[in-house]
Formats: C-alpha cells, sequence, structure tokens
C-alpha cells in the first residue's frame, strides 16, 4: 500500500511541477499545493522504511523467508536508500533539477514494479538485472523528464 501511495503522489508531483514551472515560475498557491503532494510522499517514504526494517526482521527470526532471501529485499532496500537520499539533496537543493526528479521517479516506478513483481512469487533475479533495469527506468526518467522541461522553456 506504500508503494502504491509513492507511486501515485510521485506521478502527481511530476504533473503538478511541470505545470508549475510552465509560466516560468512557481507561485505561492503552486507551491503549497506541491508540499501537500511532497508531505504525502514522505509519508510513503516513512512506510516503506517501516515495513521493510519489519520484513527484515521477520526473516531474521525464520518467519518469512521469502523475502528475506532474495534480490527483491536488496532491491527494496537500496530503491528505499536512493529515495532518502536523493529526497534530501533535493531539498537542500544540492541536487539539480536535470538528475533530481528523474531519480526520484525512477525509484519509485521500479520499486513500484518490484513489488508487483514479488506478489506474484517473482523474487529471484540477478542483481545484475536489477541494477540495469533501474539504470535503464533512470534513462528513460532522465529523457523525458529534461524532454519535457527543455520544450517547456523553448515553447516561449
Amino acid at each position: 500500500m506504500a508503494v502504491s501511495l509513492g507511486v501515485g503522489s510521485s506521478t502527481i508531483a511530476i504533473f503538478n511541477f511541470f505545470k508549475a514551472i510552465e509560466d516560468g515560475k512557481i507561485d505561492e498557491t503552486e507551491r503549497r499545493m506541491m508540499g501537500v503532494t511532497y508531505v504525502v510522499l514522505r509519508v510513503a517514504m516513512v512506510l516503506i522504511a517501516l515495513m521493510y526494517i519489519v520484513q527484515l526482521m521477520l526473516g531474521y527470526l525464520d518467519m518469512e523467508t521469502v523475502f528475506f532471501n532474495s534480490t527483491t529485499a536488496v532491491a527494496v532496500g537500496f530503491l528505499t536508500v536512493v529515495l532518502y537520499i536523493n529526497a534530501v539533496l533535493m531539498t537542500y537543493r544540492i541536487m539539480p533539477s536535470t538528475f533530481g526528479p528523474a531519480i526520484q521517479a525512477s525509484a519509485w516506478y521500479t520499486l513500484g514494479v518490484i513489488t508487483s513483481i514479488a506478489t506474484i512469487g517473482f523474487t529471484q533475479y540477478s542483481i545484475i538485472t536489477f541494477l540495469f533495469g533501474y539504470a535503464c527506468a533512470l534513462t528513460l526518467a532522465t529523457s523525458i523528464i529534461n524532454l519535457h522541461m527543455f520544450l517547456l522553456k523553448h515553447r516561449k
């Protein structure tokens, strides 16, 4: 549920951002609307981190071995760390807007795909396969977001 909340609110955040920068500036109303979305994203991130810790604890206690002994556990942990680090870097304006939104979007969407395929029992794949898939998602998200921003800037 937390992943669905994050994927959905991440999608809304991207579209809100595109709409807000359409006129070249983000006004106060747009900033407040985006702020609400960011709060929902942070709630989803906290819930994901808590559930990840619970699943690891259950695995450690041999109560849930499917998640614990899988690449999915590593992938979810990696993507959660990416989400947190990137969110902090974006909040402090250290991460450039060329990459920040794309990193967030690709991490959320990859997390959504990974948790979806885990529900049907597909949890064993190589870490190389996961990293390749995430690199593809990151490249695609970066291309789409930056192309859209380029088109918005040159539309004027």
